[in-house]
């Protein structure tokens, strides 16, 4: 009867999670992200996926200067997905680099200067309102096998310092359920990132030129962490 309980429990838990509804004009705590008007022509950033043994994810995520200045245009290529019922797949730019060993985990929550966290989910007619690394949100979801999209994102930077930078982050492929499958960094394949003009971005989670993007622990990873405080609370109840 208990393990009816929890299984119960559990089941709703992650029915509740995955269909959370989207709450139109949802914003960050810094306000709306600002479109990115001054980044220079010709610069690109390539996250190519690693011919890992624990995923046949293979392709690349390529994200080149706008020809006028606004925004990033991305070209996405990828193929090798798993069991179509573990999608729709999900991808986002996250927050910090993947590390040598290869850990996704460590690339912790979304891009999300403007504090916006990743609940509710991103409304697409108004981008605006949604973290910045949420291509998914903001772009479709992967739902076929290869996969090829390419669209303009007018809210990330190709220019080191701003909030807005998305060159020193990594790209995380997910499941429908979030779980990580692969993921791989972005570094400069063509043209000069460190010229050029501002960004309206905020600078409270931004980077200065030539680091590591500053860690954001909220998101993600503080959403695991209260879901996981209730199940074991829960179940130590039970028990």
């Amino acid at each position: 009867m208990y393990s009816a309980i929890l299984a119960t429990a559990l089941t709703g838990l992650s029915v509740a999670n995955a269909a959370a509804p989207i709450v139109p004009g949802t914003t960050g705590k810094l306000g709306d992200a600002a479109i990115v008007t001054t980044n220079p022509p010709g610069i690109t950033y390539t996250a190519t996926l690693p011919n890992s043994t624990t995923s046949d994810i293979r392709g690349f995520v390529a994200g080149t200067s706008n020809a006028n200045g606004t925004g990033v245009v991305f070209n996405i290529n990828l193929s090798g997905f798993p069991d179509p019922s573990l999608g729709p797949f999900l991808y986002h730019i996250h927050d910090q680099p993947v590390p040598a060993n290869g850990n996704c985990t460590a690339t912790l929550a979304h891009q999300d200067p403007y504090i916006r966290g990743e609940m509710p989910p991103c409304d697409p007619t108004q981008p605006e309102t949604c973290q910045t690394g949420d291509l998914a949100g903001k772009h479709g979801n992967i739902t076929t096998n290869p996969f090829q999209t390419s669209f303009l994102e007018l809210y990330l930077s190709t220019v080191q310092g701003p909030a807005s930078f998305f060159g020193n982050r990594s790209i995380v492929i997910h499941t429908s359920n979030t779980t990580r499958l692969t993921c791989a960094n972005f570094t400069l394949t063509s043209g000069n990132s460190s010229s050029g003009g501002n960004s309206t971005s905020p600078s409270g989670n931004g980077t200065v030129a030539g680091s590591s993007p500053v860690p954001f622990t909220g998101g993600a990873t503080a959403s695991f962490v209260n879901a996981g405080a209730i199940l074991a609370g829960l179940a130590a109840f039970i028990l």
